[in-house]
Formats: C-alpha cells, structure tokens, sequence
C-alpha cells in the first residue's frame, strides 16, 4: 500500500512537472557524454598520436562533473522547493491523519529515488545515441576513414552518471525534508502567502536601472575597445561592471514597467493593467533570478561561441601539402632508393625533395633592413606591441635567414590544389608559418605592401605582397617565422649546403587511401619507412594535435553552454511558476468579478512571454558585445579561418537558444492554464 501509494505520487510529479522531469533527462544525457568521453571513437584515435595530452584532459573531466553536478544541485533543490510547495496542504493532511514523520520523509526520498531512477533509465540510451552520433559526426569532419568506428559504450560512466546524480538530488530532497519536517501540520494546510517583498521607492528604481543601463554600457565598450590586453584590472573592471549593472537593470526595470502602464493603463481595456501590474510584481521579487539567469546565459552563449571559435580554427590549420616528410642522413640517396621502390610505389603517388636552408652568411652577405624598416614605419598599427615585437625579432636573428627554392615551394602549392608563384627579375617571396597568429600576420603583410625587401650581397630583392603560408612539411619538423622564397638558381649559390634537401615530402595515393582508409595506409607506409631505418613524421600526427586542439577547446566548453542554458531556462522557468502559484487568491478574485476564463489565460500567456523577453533580451544583447569583444580580443581567428563560418555558426547556436526558450514559454503557458481552469472549477 505504502509503496504503491509513493510510486503513483512519483508519476504525479513526473507528469505535473515536465519541465522539470524532462531537464534531468538532459542532465543525465549531459553527464554520460561527458564521463565516457575516453570511449568514443576521437579520443580514441588521439590517444595513439597525444597519449600524454590526452590523459591530461581526461584527468580535467572529473573536476568538470564535479562543477556541473554543483549548478545542478541548484536547479533540483529549487524544483523540489517548487514541488513541495504545491503539495503543502497534501502533506499536512497526511500529518493530521497519523503519519509520522519519518515515514513521511521515507516516502519522499523514495519518490525522488524513483524517479531519478526513470531519469537515468530513459536518459542513459539516449546518452549512447548521442555519444554515436557525435562520434560519426567527427569521422566525417576529421576525414572519411582516419577512424575505424566501433560501437562502445562505458559501464563506469554509466555508474558514475547514476551515483552523482541520484546523490544530488537526494541531498536536495532531504535538505527540503527536513526543513518540511520542522513545520507544524497546521501551518502546510494554511492557504499559500506569497513572498514578502522589500517596496523599493520609484525614485531608486528608476536610479537603479539608469545606473545599471551606465555599467552595462561601459562594460560593452569596455571589453570591445580593451579586452584584448588582457589586462587583469580590464577583466575584472568588466565582470564587476558587467554584473553590477545586470542586477540594477532588473532592480530598477520595475518602476520602468509602472511607469509605462500609468501612461497607457487609461487608455487600454480588458486585463492590461492587470497584466502590467503582475510583470511588474513578478521582475520586483524575482529581479534576483532574472539577473542571475541572464548572467548563465550568457555564460552558456560565450561557451559556446568560443567552443564553436576553435573548430573552426582547427579546421583552418588542417591544410594538407604532404602525407610524409622523410629525413636522411646520407644525402638522400637511400631515401630515393627506398621512395622508388615498388612495395612503397602501391601507396606514393609521388615524392620531391624540398630545398630549405640558411643563407650562408661567411660567404655572402645579407642584409633584412628593408624589411625591418618597413615595419618599423607603418602607420595606424592597431597592435603596437606586435609590432615592436617583430623588429626586435628581426634584431635578433639577423643573419639567420632561411630560404626555399621556387621550384620545391611550387610542388607543395601544387600539391595543395594551388597555382605556382612566378617571381620577377630581382623578386622573392614571403614565407610564415604562423598563420594562427592574425596579428602577426597582419603586421607582415602591411609591411610588404609598404615596400620591404632584402639585399644580398648588395643586390635588391623587393618582396611580393602576398604571404606565402602552405606547410612545407608534413607535421611540424620545421616552423619558420620568416622565410624567403627564392629561385632555384639563386637558392643554389647562396644556400648552405644548397645540394642537399632539408627532407623528402611524399604524398598517398586517393585510391590507396580510399579504398583501405587513410589511417591504416598511412600506418602501412609508416611501418615500411621505419623497417629501412627512415626518420619521418606524418600528417596524422598533426591531425592527432588539431583534433586534440579541438576537443579540448570546444568540446567542453560547448558542453558547459549548453548545460548553464538548460539550468537558466528552467530555474527562471521554475521561480516564474513559484511566483504564480503565490498568486492563485488573484485569479479567483477576476473569476468572481466575472473575468473570462480565456482572457485570464491570455493574460497569463502575456506574462511569461514579457516576462522571459526581459531574460533573452538583455542576455543577447550582452551576448553580442561579449562575442564581439571576444573575437576582436583575446581570440582572433587564424589567417584562412572564415569569420563568417563563426558568425553563421554562432547564429544557429543563437537560434537554438531561442527555440529552446521557446519550448520553456509554451511549458509554462500550458501550466498556466491548466492551473487557471483547475481554479475555475473549484
């Protein structure tokens, strides 16, 4: 009898608060993704090629949970409180009748116990569908057969999952028992007394929200105009600044609101001022929350930008110019050999030497002054520093200047799917590697285009505007901040040891690597080139870097976007229908007056629209400025990263936020009315 009657009590709460039930379906989804990340096919694959790296990030998960079961404590304790609440008066009569009160707490603990359980059952599968789906989805964006997927699923995330959730809610729920336990029977069976709120004068009110629209202004510009020195007083200036005026916004929105229904209430009929009136009342007691939730939300919309920022910086650093780049120590010859051989011959489609060394400096003198000054006098350089930086680096390494042939330069262009570079009588190229710096970029492509050149050996070469960035080897063996390009007959009489190639690039066969996947050819030719005693290193170590690159920054923080989103939207949610149900005594008062039962239902679906309008309002506002600031800042997207692939990308994000904000405005207008005609028919 006991248990039946606690498990039609858990399907009650399930179906009344499906809002609720259905958020910690996400959170379980959320926490299972999270805790068997070292199970899915990526990690999997990064593990062989960033072992050390890998198990860094996973060591991080932990701590990730750990804050993400913190913030969800909150949205179940207030869930529960919201709960409890409804049922005060079925408590108190369960308490005047004879049960006692452990018993009482027994059966809530075993209601939550049950339903968490549901939770997890229904969650956990939908957890691996995901985890598959997200799987597929980065075989198909890292490159069709670098992944061998297989299905997996982790028994210890399934644990872990299930343990850490039960246990936040329990502890929620006997924090809410035992504060339940100490009210007297007679007290739960009083008719509900809305909160008490502190009466704010309309002068402070309107004080208020002038001052918090001034902070938050200054913190927009601020962290437009600043953020990117990362100055430690900018930073905070801006979240004090920032925070501060989020919470007098809403503080003082509420003399705002009366201010306009004074002047319109006359002219309206029907419910406005009624309307006007509780959305005032409601932003007064729940400031607090509104500021709160907009703050989370902003959180959740930076996260995810900067989470969808780094694939998409990532993506921009994955050209690929080689497969291999193979070193030897005897001039090359046994690599020409080895390169030529049949068996290797079913997996190269072709192979060169690449020319690349130091200008020899005994012999022939060089000078880099043209493009130092070329630096040094441009003008309107937005970052400064950076600039100062390049000419003491050039100071620096004056004399240690590295040159490419023309001819091994355009093999790797070709390779690319790119034209060759043409250079004129007494010209040279531009060569970085450091395309995943903007502002330095910047700064070196200004300087070409105000006339930088090198000499040597008094002779003039006038560099060409275009900077030149293709990898010239497969991984990382060399990185050059600055290179010239250089033909071949002028790289044989300057170069050091100009007869000798810096290394062999070597390129896959697409029919060798589509038919067995790119992976396990690239593996088979790393087997052979080890067998003969061949130094190399691969692009797939370079894939294995990016990607890792791009779990670690996107994957968690994405996560974390999506998981404050979800907390946000339901906290707000729930202490918008706390607020309602407090207000029950005015619904019945406008059923006794004669109000129609469909314009109080409309009235009430005016309010939590107006009402969750304030919350997205000001949180995309803040949202914009704060993913301006952070692309124009401290984040700046990589030479050949589409700035527009980031803004359409971010747009989607934004557009399921608000589809998501949507499903919460249709859920409580649904509890909405369902509360109004239970009212009615009392």
């Amino acid at each position: 009898m006991f248990f039946s009657q606690m498990k039609r009590n858990a399907a009650k709460n399930r179906k009344n608060n499906g809002l609720f039930f259905g958020s910690l379906v996400i959170a379980v989804v959320a926490f299972y993704t999270l805790l068997s990340m070292d199970k899915q096919d990526v990690m999997r694959f990064l593990k062989t090629v960033e072992s050390d790296a890998v198990s860094r990030l996973l060591r991080l998960i932990p701590v990730v949970y750990v804050v993400s079961l913190f913030f969800v404590f909150f949205l179940v304790y207030f869930s529960y409180h919201y709960q409890l609440n409804e049922r005060r008066r079925e408590f108190g009569m369960y308490l005047m009748l004879g049960m006692k009160r452990s018993k009482l707490f027994v059966m809530l603990m075993g209601e939550t116990l049950l339903n968490s359980v549901i939770s997890i059952v229904i969650g956990i599968p939908s957890a691996l569908f995901l985890t598959e789906a997200i799987s597929l989805i980065t075989v198909k964006l890292a490159g069709l057969g670098i992944i061998g997927h297989e299905i997996t699923w982790s028994f210890a995330a399934v644990i872990e999952t299930a343990a850490g959730f039960a246990a936040v809610q329990l502890l929620a729920m006997m924090i809410l028992s035992v504060k339940l336990a100490r009210t007297e029977p007679a007290q739960l069976l009083k008719p509900d007394t809305p909160d008490t709120q502190s009466i704010i004068s309309v002068k402070k009110s309107r004080k208020s929200f002038a001052v918090g629209c001034i902070l938050l202004i200054a913190a927009y510009m601020t962290g437009v105009l600043a953020l990117g020195s990362l100055d430690v007083l900018i930073v905070l200036l801006i979240l004090i600044s920032g925070t501060a005026g989020t919470f007098l916004f809403y503080r003082g929105a509420g003399a705002v609101i009366g201010r306009r229904i004074q002047k319109k209430g006359a002219e309206k009929s029907g419910l406005y001022t009624f309307t006007g009136r509780q959305i005032q009342e409601n932003v007064l007691c729940q400031y607090k929350t509104l500021a709160v939730s907009s703050l989370l939300l902003l959180i959740a919309l930076s996260c995810i930008s900067y989470g969808i920022g780094t694939v998409v910086s990532s993506q921009a650093n994955t050209e690929k110019t080689t497969d291999f780049s193979i070193q030897d120590g005897a001039e090359g010859k046994d690599v020409l050999k080895i390169l030529g051989s049949p068996e290797c011959g079913k997996y190269i489609s072709d192979y060169y030497p690449v020319f690349l060394n130091m200008i020899d400096a005994e012999v022939h003198e060089v000078s880099v002054d043209g493009l130092k000054e070329a630096v040094r006098t441009l003008k309107n350089v937005k970052d400064k520093d950076m600039q100062e930086n390049i000419v003491e680096y050039i100071d620096t390494n004056e004399g240690y200047e590295y040159v490419i042939a023309l001819s091994s330069y355009n093999h790797i262009r070709k390779a690319a799917g790119k034209d060759e570079i043409i250079l004129g009588e007494h010209e040279a190229g531009f060569f970085t590697s450091g395309r995943e710096y903007p502002e330095r970029m910047d700064v070196y492509r200004s300087a070409l285009k105000n006339g930088a050149y090198i000499k040597v050996d008094g002779q003039k070469y006038k560099m060409r505007e275009e900077i030149y960035c293709e990898n010239v080897v497969a991984d990382r063996q060399i990185t050059l901040d600055k290179a010239f390009i250089i033909p071949d007959e002028m790289y044989q009489k300057i170069a050091a040891d100009s007869h000798v190639p810096f290394c062999y690039n070597a390129v896959l066969r697409p029919e060798a690597a589509g038919k067995e996947g790119y992976m396990q050819s690239i593996q088979k030719v790393s087997d052979f080139l080890k067998a003969n005693g061949l130094e190399y290193e691969s692009y797939l170590s370079g894939i294995g870097r990016r990607l890792f690159y791009t779990v670690a920054g996107s994957y968690i923080t994405i996560y974390l976007g999506f998981l404050f989103m979800i907390i946000a939207n339901t906290s707000v949610a729930l202490k918008y229908l706390m607020q309602q149900q407090a207000n029950r005594k005015r619904c019945r008062t406008l059923l006794m007056l004669g109000a129609d039962i469909s314009d109080i239902c409309t009235s009430s679906a005016k309010q939590i629209r107006l009402f969750s309008g304030m919350l997205l309002a000001v949180a995309a506002v803040s949202s914009v400025f704060a993913i301006w600031s952070m692309f124009n800042g401290f984040m700046r997207l990589p030479e050949g990263a589409s700035a527009k692939d980031v803004f359409l990308l971010t747009g989607a994000a934004f557009c399921i936020f608000i589809a998501t904000q949507m499903i919460y405005v249709m859920i409580i207008e649904r509890a909405g009315r369902k509360e109004i005609y239970r009212l009615s028919e009392r």
